[in-house]
């Protein structure tokens, strides 16, 4: 007979949401600024606490440096840094005031004969770099870089000198876009997002449509990846999805897939989950650090899509 007061079995413990297991993959491993991005974008943190993370990676210039993009490693400022810090900044509201004018006046510094951004500052030499970012004396302007930078400061109504030129930059090089690869056109994708003349947007977005489906540069069947090639210069099984050109619903990339390639997309997008918790890097790993660091920032990215989406995470 059972002792009086027995403690009772133990019940089956609940599942670990999607989510649960990403925190705990987070509070292991990331900097604190992916950290307090995941508390602010799941678990209704503050602002202010994402700010002061960021803080930590601003120059005197203006820019951003010390490693806020992975692959670059080193304190000098540097557009694809600059480039992240505005993006930190639209998704917690905060793309505006003295702060942006400090870094359009960076921006302004770095720019092209053209008005536009490298990809990498030739200051970024001496300090450690991926071996597949080039660093040159006289850099081009760059569509990787400049698109982001101009689709975020018009989608926050930021209005500043440097912009005229570097939009008028974007518009031509997304309108002569002949051959591509997947992160210029999700930088074409990111301008075209938010640039004001919309009727334009939509036409450019139209044809840069038809040019990623000619040219298989989206896998639409993740069960047959092999089926789709991987960009010149990629690592091996680098593949881009429809998820990862339309991040959200309201994305003009959304127009080029069907419902059904979307939802095998975002389908596999949630499979994609590991056993740690987080999101595989599919691009090439060449350091400890910079490859531990980008598992958060995509975990954190995986997570805002799938939400957009409508899909369950917690």
């Amino acid at each position: 007979m059972a002792e009086t007061g027995a403690s009772p079995l133990p019940s089956t413990p609940p599942a670990r949401t999607p989510l649960v297991r990403a925190g705990h993959f987070v509070w292991l491993t990331a900097r604190v600024l992916e950290q307090r991005l995941f508390a602010y974008h799941f678990l209704n943190g503050d602002a202010d606490a994402v700010e002061t993370a960021l803080d930590a990676y601003r120059n005197a210039d203006g820019g951003y440096g010390h490693a806020l993009e992975p692959d670059l490693r080193g304190p000098v400022s540097q557009p694809l840094h600059t480039a992240h810090a505005l993006h930190v900044l639209d998704a917690i509201g905060r793309c505006g005031g003295q702060r942006v004018e400090r870094m359009c006046r960076y921006l302004t510094a770095v720019s092209t004969a053209d008005g536009a951004l490298p990809a990498v500052h030739p200051g970024q030499r001496g300090y450690p770099t991926a071996p597949f970012v080039p660093i040159v004396d006289d850099p081009p302007s760059a569509l990787l870089t400049t698109g982001p930078v101009v689709g975020t400061l018009h989608r926050n109504d930021v209005w500043h000198a440097w912009l005229f030129r570097a939009t008028d930059f974007c518009w031509k090089a997304v309108e002569s876009l002949e051959r591509s690869h997947p992160y210029e056109v999700h930088a074409a994708v990111a301008f075209l997002d938010a640039a004001p003349d919309r009727p334009r947007a939509e036409a450019a977005a139209d044809r840069l449509g038809r040019l990623v489906r000619e040219q298989r540069l989206a896998v639409l069947d993740p069960e047959r990846p092999e089926a789709f090639p991987v960009a010149p210069g990629y690592a091996p099984g680098e593949h881009h999805f429809p998820h990862d050109y339309a991040k959200t619903s309201h994305s003009l990339a959304r127009a080029w897939f069907t419902d059904e390639e979307m939802v095998r997309s975002l389908e596999f997008l949630a499979s994609e989950q590991r056993e740690e918790g987080d999101w595989p890097v599919r691009w090439r790993r060449w350091a400890p650090a910079p490859a531990l660091e980008a598992r958060s920032m995509v975990t954190v990215e995986a997570l805002r899509t799938l939400r957009a989406y409508g899909l369950p995470i917690d």
